[in-house]
């Protein structure tokens, strides 16, 4: 990290820090909602640089994985926070009664994406109707009905996607679902070519957060100020790993992960940047983590109208904005 960027860095989080209410630093947990990976990276840099520990807190990051229910684990009390996939998390937990509660957005917009061989005449959403898309089992209650609302595409479209890049690699004709920060650095360098890329949170609307911080209700109404500290520091390691220099927080990353690459950091690195994954929209004038009431009607609305969750719920349970916001920290982009 740049020596000037850190000193200024620190000199704006210091001056907006809460009041530490602990003389010892207090231990927290905050599982990831997948492996190790850039798309992590700001959790990690706030660990590796110092912000946590600046912030009265003792963070232990644990890395998710595909056999962890993190939301389980979360109302269970097993862990104190928990890095939730979509906003689809929050109106489950409203929906179902479960205390827990979303307190930051860190990532702006979905990574989600459908992508597509190049030169088959695919140049927009529209052009996908009708044609094989491969989607995961969960994808079928959350982004596609959406896509069938608004671009007129149907159940018989619909193949089944494992998470393996083989398939749409072998097959011209196929449409795949993938994370923009992933899958196709893996088709570029296995594959040989670029494949066209459609990001739903440009080119379809749909606008659901992800890598949200969420916790339980409990801990928001006894311990406001862990919280607090919690989402302030996590925000001054994004805008580090984004604005300052993530080399160190890649060094920890690939400890937790040994499979992961250089290679593959990069790629997720800098898609995240240009996409404005992170660091867009509301995040722009209220800073990472942003979140707003607005946003999450449109949302909740959207699924209403595709008949995911029912008319009439209060959705407002499944988060608040009393941690968001405050532009914290959000100077060090510049």
């Amino acid at each position: 990290m740049n020596k000037t960027f850190a000193s200024i860095l620190f000199a704006l989080t210091l001056a907006s820090a809460p009041t530490i209410e602990a003389s010892a630093d207090d231990k927290v947990s905050l599982l990831l909602g997948w492996v190790a990976q850039a798309e992590s990276g700001g959790f990690y840099d706030a660990v590796v640089k110092g912000f946590y520990k600046k912030h009265g807190l003792d963070v232990t990051i644990r890395p998710g994985g595909p056999s962890l229910n993190t939301e389980q684990l979360l109302a269970a009390g097993a862990v104190d926070f928990i890095v939730g996939a979509s906003s689809f998390d929050v109106l489950n937990f409203a929906q179902s009664g479960v205390p827990s509660i979303a307190v930051a957005g860190i990532f702006q917009k979905d990574p989600i994406v459908l992508i597509a061989h190049p030169d088959t005449g695919i140049k927009t959403m529209a052009d996908m109707k009708g044609k094989p898309i491969a989607i995961s089992s969960s994808s079928h209650t959350s982004f596609w009905p959406f896509l069938e609302r608004k671009f007129g595409f149907s159940a018989a479209q619909i193949r089944p996607y494992n998470y393996q890049i083989e398939p749409f690699l072998v097959d011209k004709t196929l449409i795949m679902q993938a994370y923009v920060t992933s899958e196709p650095y893996m088709i570029e360098t296995q594959g040989g070519f670029k494949p066209k890329i459609f990001l739903l949170a440009d080119v379809a609307g749909y606008n659901s957060y992800a890598t949200i911080l969420e916790t339980t209700t409990a801990m928001v109404r006894d311990k406001p100020g862990v919280v607090q500290r919690l989402v302030d520091a996590s925000i001054e390691g994004w805008y580090s790993y984004l604005y300052g220099d993530p080399a160190a927080a890649n060094v920890l990353i690939k400890k937790d992960n040994p499979d992961m690459t250089d290679g593959q950091i990069a790629y997720s690195y800098a898609k995240m940047k240009e996409y404005g994954i992170v660091d867009s929209g509301d995040a722009k004038r209220l800073g990472i983590g942003a979140m707003t009431d607005a946003r999450w009607k449109s949302f909740y609305e959207a699924t209403v109208a595709t008949n995911l969750y029912p008319a009439g719920l209060d959705y407002k349970k499944g988060y608040t904005l009393q941690f968001v916001n405050k532009k914290h920290a959000m100077e060090a982009a510049k």
